[in-house]
């Protein structure tokens, strides 16, 4: 096996540390098992499983889950984000969480670690506050408001879904199955089993559906413009993370000066020649920013390197 293949697929798994296609699967995961937990301390405390729902609803996921009603989504903002972490059914967070690691796994491969929380967060908030539109201006639906709550990473997944195949619709799993399956063929497969598992009767989910697909579409369509979305939101994340970051810059002193002026050795080390610190070197670029990103002179050393079998 080659240097790219072997190191590169290592470097992709998904314990890897700053992994976020791990996070965001630890998140979902974990409040499922948080909630679940403490729905089943309510059912034990309650004699009556209907009773302990009810109050398990009104107590617990009344402050996790968005309301419906614009006015009481001024109150509780927080619910924006948080409910698409949020799932109420085991099969529910299955499903998202089987198609969310299988098209996020190659999203991180094509377009690096960086995209796939802005694509998410993009795609679940405007799947629900697509429903709030349809609740609130549909008739047949807006007597429910005070009873809906809106929950659960669909649209985000779905969003997810359709911007990895719009970035390689060709790309290829499977390889040994008669030279790979297409992955556009299996995003129409996961199409038609999310659309076989919404319940018609409430023409409000499919909108919220095809609404994250759309918006999905529309981060890579922009991107591709040469503007990316999901830049504020990685920096507003690295401002957070450096928060406690011991070895941050200190205030008032610009990164020249604390990474190089101050600096015991030299800021950065010619490589005259082809070594295992320089093919390194471009498979971190690969991992945060995707292969696109190499100059042609990495990719022509990474080329190399394959052929030569550096170790």
């Amino acid at each position: 096996m080659g240097i790219y293949e072997r190191d590169y697929t290592g470097r992709m798994a998904l314990g890897q540390s700053g992994n976020m296609l791990t996070m965001l699967l630890a998140i979902n995961l974990l409040s499922y098992v948080i909630l679940g937990f403490i729905k089943v301390l309510f059912i034990f405390h309650f004699a009556d499983s209907t009773t302990a729902l009810t109050h398990f609803h009104d107590t617990i996921l009344y402050w996790f889950a968005m309301p419906v009603k614009p006015m009481e989504i001024l109150y509780r903002p927080w619910t924006i984000i948080t409910q698409l972490f949020v799932h109420n059914d085991f099969w529910s967070i299955f499903g998202n969480m089987i198609w969310l690691w299988t098209f996020g796994y190659i999203f991180q491969d094509l377009g690096g670690n960086r995209r796939i929380v802005p694509v998410y967060i993009y795609g679940g908030v405007a799947g629900a506050l697509s429903l709030v539109l349809v609740y609130n201006n549909m008739p047949s639906l807006q007597g429910l408001t005070a009873n809906v709550w809106i929950f659960g990473a669909s649209p985000a997944v779905m969003a997810v879904a359709m911007a990895t195949t719009l970035s390689a619709p060709n790309y290829r799993i499977f390889p040994l199955l008669g030279g790979g399956i297409p992955l556009w063929v299996i995003t129409v497969f996961y199409l038609l089993i999310d659309l076989a598992s919404i319940p018609y009767v409430n023409p409000a989910i499919p909108v919220s559906h095809i609404v994250g697909a759309l918006m999905g579409l529309l981060f890579i369509v922009i991107l591709r413009n040469g503007m990316d979305m999901g830049k504020w939101m990685n920096a507003v994340f690295d401002w957070i993370g450096n928060l406690f970051n011991p070895n941050r810059p200190k205030k008032g002193k610009s990164f020249r000066e604390e990474l190089f002026y101050r600096s015991k050795g030299d800021p950065y080390t010619k490589q005259t020649k082809l070594t295992q610190q320089r093919v390194d070197m471009i498979l971190d670029k690969i991992n945060q920013q995707g292969f696109n990103a190499l100059t042609n002179e990495e990719k022509e050393l990474l080329k190399k390197a394959g052929e030569n079998d550096l170790s």
